[in-house]
């Protein structure tokens, strides 16, 4: 039985043919009023911990000036249910490289061989901005998903949880089907790229922070 997070990444693939079907587009603001009974159910989560929030910069370099592939800087605001900037919030992202591989992971620990390479951690400041100067992901080789960017969320005393992916609109794989399947996590992740006068490419994911179920904080389950 698939949870609907893969289900989601299998239909970016095989849906790229589909034609005729009709969805609306969430928005990116939308949000549960109730906490997701599935919130903590994340393959992956555990490596938001995996730096100590202390040493932690709200602006993270991924890949470097020299890597492969379009440079791009993804960014954006992280809000709570109010909707206010939200500090202290750990974003922890991952991605392939151009060649759509999780290449050249380290040994270091378990998370960097699974999650390969190009990955790392921000913390939000007083404005709850984050930002991952970074290169544009490719889609897998096998084509059976959007290129895309995971993203996990730590906020402070809180177990972490994973936000629906940053895919890019227009782009292959991104069909009516996938965003009607959308699982809105922190809202929409389909993001529109564009183009800063230095010629790098511009991503904007704005966060709403998810509710969370009563008691579940650090120590909960």
């Amino acid at each position: 039985m698939l949870d609907r997070r893969t289900a989601l990444i299998l239909l970016g693939g095989a849906a790229g043919g589909l034609v005729g079907v009709v969805a609306l587009t969430p928005s990116p603001g939308s949000m549960r009023d109730e906490a997701r009974p599935d919130l903590y159910n994340c393959e992956g989560c555990a490596a938001v911990a995996e730096r100590n929030a202390r040493g932690l910069s709200a602006r993270v370099r991924l890949a470097s000036a020299q890597e492969p592939g379009e440079q791009m800087t993804l960014t954006g605001r992280i809000l709570a249910r109010d909707g206010a900037p939200a500090p202290g919030v750990i974003v922890y992202a991952h991605h392939t490289n151009a060649a759509g591989l999780y290449a050249n992971g380290t040994p270091e620990t378990e998370w960097s061989r699974r999650h390969g390479r190009l990955r790392g951690w921000a913390r939000t400041g007083a404005d709850g901005v984050y930002t991952f100067e970074t290169i544009k992901p490719a889609p897998y080789p096998d084509r059976s998903m959007p290129a895309h960017v995971h993203l996990f969320i730590g906020e402070p005393d809180k177990r972490p949880y994973y936000i629906d992916d940053v895919v890019f609109d227009g782009e292959y794989g991104v069909t009516p089907a996938y965003r009607a399947k959308q699982e809105l996590r922190g809202g929409s992740g389909i993001v529109q790229l564009t183009r800063s006068e230095g010629g790098v490419l511009l991503a904007r994911r704005d966060i709403r922070l998810e509710r969370h179920p009563e008691g579940a904080g650090l120590g909960a389950g």
